[in-house]
């Protein structure tokens, strides 16, 4: 599972010229599901994007999370982000999990944000989207599910 985490103090997207969603300050997240995910990797990833420290504090440094800067979540899945572009000049998707393995997970990504009290808005699964945004700072950060959950095993593995 990837997520392209994106500070903004404001974002929105829009179906058919209509917007369904939008917050003020928080974290916009492209959510990413690949063919072998699983809930686990929901939970670890969701639980990891709310710890992110990067918002700022009085001495402008990122050291402040989503929660303490009291922002909000807006999540869209988005299956591009498995894009293999290794050969040719089209991207091939077969790393992206199908439709009907990947809208549980991306429920369960959003669940866990909302079980931790964020307020959490989406996209519509499967829809074609227009997303606006105000990238503040800019900041930018991708992370990997796969990283983690490689991370915790070794750990586990060698006793830390």
């Amino acid at each position: 599972m990837i997520a392209a985490i994106q500070r903004v103090s404001k974002a929105a997207v829009h179906v058919n010229g209509e917007e369904i969603s939008s917050i003020q300050q928080g974290l916009l997240i492209l959510l990413g599901v690949a063919a072998g995910d699983t809930e686990e990797d929901a939970r670890i990833l969701a639980t990891k994007c709310a710890g992110l420290r990067i918002f700022d504090d009085e001495q402008r440094h990122m050291n402040r999370s989503i929660a303490d800067a009291r922002g909000s979540f807006l999540v869209i899945s988005q299956f591009t982000l498995l894009a293999d572009c290794r050969k040719g000049r089209r991207p091939s998707f077969t790393a992206a999990a199908p439709p009907e393995d990947a809208a549980p997970l991306v429920e369960i990504f959003v669940d866990t944000l909302k079980e931790q009290g964020f307020t959490v808005k989406t996209g519509i699964f499967g829809t074609h989207m227009e997303i606006s945004l105000v990238n503040s700072g800019p900041v930018t950060i991708i992370l990997d599910s796969g990283v983690f959950r490689q991370s915790r095993r070794k750990s586990k593995r060698d006793g830390t």
